[in-house]
């Protein structure tokens, strides 16, 4: 078990894909993504394998929450700085997790 204080250590919040580019070099097919988290945090990127359920041009808009307070990571020619979340469907494909209703960019879940 971890405690609450440990749970408020991990930083997540809500940003809106504003770019997204094929990763063909990627070791399983993904995409970059490329996520305004508002005025404080700015613009991040990231990789993500969800290219069985989502069109790159189709993403664009949309809000996904991450962990931006990892350090950044190293994938491939590519430096992901942030962990977008997402869920598994019944095939293993990633569902992107993000908010019912638009939110600022920023937003910090609680």
């Amino acid at each position: 078990m971890i405690s609450y204080e440990d749970f408020t250590k991990v930083d997540i919040r809500v940003g809106t894909i504003v770019n997204t580019e094929a990763f063909p070099e990627a070791c399983k097919p993904a995409l970059k993504l490329f996520i305004d988290f508002g005025p404080v945090i700015g613009m991040k990127k990231t990789s993500a394998q969800i290219t069985h359920l989502y069109q790159k041009e189709d993403l664009i808009g949309r809000q996904v929450l991450a962990v931006v307070n990892f350090p950044p990571k190293q994938v491939g020619s590519f430096m992901s700085e942030v962990l977008v979340l997402g869920l598994s469907n019944e095939k293993n494909e990633i569902v992107l997790v993000g908010p019912e209703m638009m939110v600022p960019n920023g937003q910090k879940l609680h």
